[in-house]
């Protein structure tokens, strides 16, 4: 193995990027992929969508594919045109050294990709880790963003460390030591409501064998670092989530992002549901047609 690397083994990279083939076959369409060269790395990008679509950057949710975060906007991919990029230091097939998302390494990163495609402003969404990305970037170069959709967010608030604990990691570490099912499905339950896919579980399932994980949750946002950042910002945010939940992410939200435009809240946990995907794309679009004509 390379020696900076988030794979305990080859085998078990091969296997994870096996399951990435498999997602991105079961989308029915060809994506176009590119491999761009940024100062933190090799960066594999996903594509789709008109050419002549409204540029929109999708951000992958931490510690699993691509592929299966960005599953969650096809009923966008119609009508912009959508570049995913694999979180350098995440599953994937971009470089495999980590990047801080405590500073503005991340917003450096999204510039060199948007100048790579020509692209000066974009829409942008992200769920989980990667709305903590993207909040890096309204920190320091808000200039960049059109609008935002911020689905079940890392950056603003965070759950109890007491329910992530009982709820995600001694199930965890116990699934390590064991490789229980009994486990996982506690961990898939708890992380979606009963909800997750089994193709979704089996690749966290994968992801935890055979990754070393990413830990550090992305930096808090304060309102001081946002007062540049004007751009409209859809928040969707779960009830049930175990990591960022509304209670707490309602009312931080609020109080940091200046032109909160829509708040919106799902009875879900992190993951929703494909019914509860359907609606939120919904507030989706009509957010995007409001805010970026």
């Amino acid at each position: 193995m390379a020696e900076h690397t988030i794979y305990k083994s080859d085998e078990g990279k091969q296997n994870i990027l096996r399951f990435y083939e498999n997602y991105l076959n079961s989308f029915g369409f060809e994506m176009e992929r590119a491999y761009v060269g940024t100062s933190f790395g090799r960066t594999h990008v996903l594509i789709t969508g008109p050419k002549d679509g409204k540029p929109l950057f999708v951000f992958q949710g931490g510690n699993c594919i691509n592929p299966m975060t960005l599953s969650w906007f096809k009923p966008l991919f119609e009508h912009y045109r959508v570049y995913a990029p694999d979180t350098i230091g995440h599953p994937g097939y971009s470089a495999e050294n980590r990047i801080s998302a405590k500073d503005d390494s991340f917003a450096h990163w999204i510039s060199e990709l948007m100048t790579y495609f020509g692209v000066e402003k974009a829409a942008f969404a992200g769920p989980s880790y990667g709305a903590g990305i993207l909040l890096r970037l309204a920190a320091s170069m808000p200039q960049k963003i059109a609008c935002s959709v911020l689905i079940c967010p890392a950056g603003i608030a965070l759950g109890s460390k007491f329910e992530m604990i009982t709820k995600i990691l001694v199930p965890l570490i116990i699934f390590k030591g064991t490789k229980s099912a009994v486990q996982l499905q506690k961990i898939a339950d708890n992380m979606s409501d009963g909800f997750m896919k089994e193709i979704d579980k089996e690749i966290i399932g994968s992801i935890f064998n055979y990754t070393k994980l990413e830990q550090d949750m992305p930096k808090l946002t304060e309102k001081r670092e946002l007062l540049r950042y004007t751009a409209p910002t859809i928040v969707i945010a779960g009830n049930k989530d175990v990591f960022f939940p509304e209670k707490k992410i309602g009312p931080a939200a609020k109080e940091i992002i200046p032109n909160l435009a829509n708040y919106e809240v799902f009875n879900m946990g992190h993951i929703p549901s494909e019914e509860q995907l359907v609606v939120i794309n919904e507030k989706i679009k009509e957010f995007l047609r409001l805010h970026y004509s």
